[in-house]
C-alpha cells in the first residue's frame, strides 16, 4: 500500500523510486561516540524502560523477517558494506541479528537496562545510550537505513523523532519504522469483542502513547522531509494486522 501525502502537488512528482548510491552513508569523524548526559535522556523518564532479558520480543517472529527482505531487496546488487543504525534498539537483539547477517550496525537506545544487558549478550555488537532529543547525527553521521521497529508509540514527541530519522538517513537511503497496526475493521472488531480497554491500556508503565493510522504515520515522515512512503501490514491477514511497516525514501 503507497502512502501519498495529500498536502501539496509536488508530493506527487516526488514520488518515484530511486536505487540507492553506493556508499552514501557517512561515519562520524570523531571515533566512538561519547556517552550522552543522564540528565538529557533521565528527564523524560525514558532511561528507566524495562527490559527483563535479551531474548527478542514476541513482535519478532511477525517483524524481523519481512525487515530484513526489504533491507536484502535494495542493497541486493551493492558491493559495500550497508550501514544500518538501530533507533530504539531496546536490548540489542535485533540489532544483533542484522550484524550476524554482515550488515555494519550501530544500536541506540535510553534505556540504561536495555543497553547494559544488550552490550553484554551481544560482544562486539555497538549499542550506545542516546534519544531522539539528542543530536545522533552529529554523534554518528548518516546510515544507509534506520530501522526503528516498535518505537514510535513510546514517543512523546514524534515530529522531533521523525525528523531525527531523517537527519539520520544518508541522501536516497530508507527509514524502516513499525509501530502496531489501526484500521476501521481492526478497531471495530476490538470494540465488538470488548477488547478496547485491553488493547488500548493506560495501565502500562512507559506503554503506547500514540496509535498511528497510515495516514497519521505517512503525514508524519512527509512533514519530516521523506519523500515517499510504502506500508506493509504484517502478522494477519491486512485488515487485522498486528503491525504496520513504513519504508519512508530519503
Amino acid at each position: 500500500m503507497l502512502y501519498r501525502p495529500r498536502l501539496t502537488p509536488e508530493t506527487i512528482e516526488n514520488d518515484g523510486i530511486l536505487a540507492p548510491p553506493m556508499g552514501s552513508a557517512t561515519k562520524a569523524s570523531h571515533g566512538i561516540p561519547p556517552e550522552v548526559s543522564p540528565p538529557t535522556i533521565g528527564a523524560l523518564g525514558l532511561d528507566s524502560y524495562p527490559y527483563p532479558g535479551t531474548a527478542p520480543a514476541h513482535t519478532a517472529r511477525y517483524l524481523w523477517s519481512h525487515v530484513l527482505r526489504i533491507i536484502r531487496r535494495e542493497w541486493a546488487d551493492s558491493a559495500q558494506r550497508v550501514r544500518i543504525l538501530d533507533l530504539g534498539c531496546g536490548n540489542g537483539a535485533f540489532a544483533a541479528t542484522l550484524s550476524r547477517h554482515g550488515y555494519e550496525v550501530i544500536g541506540v537506545d535510553p534505556s540504561v537496562e536495555g543497553i547494559e544487558k544488550g552490550t553484554a549478550a551481544h560482544k562486539g555488537v555497538q549499542l550506545y545510550r542516546g534519544s531522539t532529543t539528542d543530536d545522533l547525527a552529529s554523534r554518528f553521521g548518516t546510515f544507509d537505513v534506520v530501522v526503528s521497529l516498535e518505537v514510535v508509540e513510546h514517543v512523546y514527541s514524534p515530529r522531533q523523532y521523525a525528523q531525527r530519522a531523517y537527519e539520520l538517513v544518508a541522501e536516497h537511503g530508507l527509514a524502516i519504522i513499525s509501530t502496531p497496526y489501526h484500521g476501521y475493521l481492526k478497531n471495530l472488531l476490538l470494540a465488538l469483542t470488548g477488547r478496547m480497554d485491553a488493547h488500548f491500556t493506560a495501565l502500562w508503565d512507559h506503554g503506547h502513547i500514540k496509535f498511528w493510522s497510515t495516514n497519521t504515520l505517512g503525514t508524519l515522515l512527509h512533514e519530516a522531509g521523506f519523500r515517499s512512503t510504502s506500508f506493509h501490514r504484517v502478522g494477519r491477514v491486512p485488515p487485522l494486522a498486528k503491525s504496520m511497516i513504513a519504508v519512508a525514501r530519503r
